[in-house]
């Protein structure tokens, strides 16, 4: 039994818009790389249908530049994110050893 022409060209459009994902998100890490951000703990992946991107960056000036990046990359997919400013501030006060 043969399946309709539909449903081939249907999963061949499936095929080619996973494709053009995965295409872009090695580009946002290309981009990622060869930017500032680039030695950044920040990972891009695709799960489920949508790209995930997680990590911990060193402050909020980076926070924005990384999503404002990521935003620009993969505009009309459907994007979260998990990332997170490390809290790098002296403590305020001394600690107590026993």
């Amino acid at each position: 039994m043969t399946e309709p022409v539909a449903d081939h060209a249907g999963k061949a459009g499936e095929a080619a818009a996973a494709e053009n994902v995965e295409y872009r998100v090695a580009h946002l890490r290309d981009r990622l790389a060869a930017e500032e951000l680039g030695e950044l703990g920040v990972r891009a992946e695709v799960r489920a249908g949508a790209v995930v991107v997680t990590g911990t960056v060193p402050s909020e000036q980076c926070r924005e530049t990384l999503l404002r990046t990521v935003h620009e990359a993969l505009a009309g997919l459907a994007v979260h994110t998990d990332v997170v400013v490390a809290d790098n501030a002296s403590p305020d006060h001394a600690e107590d050893l026993p």
